[in-house]
């Protein structure tokens, strides 16, 4: 059995946990939290997407979302507009007033990044993006090819 400090799965959750925690300690003066931010940074990539989409992308419960939206919504970050087509629809968008914040999430991401890549060299760096890619792929192929035989045999 593996010794959990060398358990690949512990590991990279652990990373990520502190990367967040950390996250939140570097935007503190941002004034928002950072599942904010998170849909911020989200929004920034994906302007005009319908909420439903854009908590499957975050993968949370859609009433979460909505929540943080309304938040964001009443500081007047975010605005929903209605569909076109689909009146029960709406749409995100940032506001004018929250480009500027956007520019100060990705700004307070990299320095994240870089205080956690502090001391790994540009190489390694590199060949980690690449392993984790392909983990990545791999996992994806497989939960597909996971979901077509549970669709075939169901």
């Amino acid at each position: 059995m593996d010794d959990l400090d060398h358990n690949l799965g512990f590991l990279l959750h652990d990373v990520a946990r502190l990367m967040r925690k950390r996250f939140e300690q570097n935007a503190r003066d941002l004034g928002l939290t950072r599942s904010q931010c998170q849909v911020l940074a989200h929004l920034a990539r994906n302007e005009g997407i319908h909420q439903g989409a854009l908590a499957e992308l975050l993968e949370i419960e859609p009433i979460t979302l909505t929540r943080i939206v309304d938040r964001l919504e009443e500081a007047g970050l975010v605005e929903r507009l209605l569909h076109h087509k689909d009146r029960r629809v709406r749409l995100l968008r940032l506001t004018k007033a929250a480009h500027p914040l956007i520019d100060d999430i990705f700004a307070i991401g990299a320095l994240t990044r870089g205080e956690a890549l502090h001391g790994v060299s540009e190489g390694e760096r590199d060949r980690l993006f690449d392993v984790l890619s392909s983990m990545k792929t791999n996992l994806l192929r497989r939960l597909a090819t996971a979901g077509e035989r549970k669709v075939s045999h169901g």
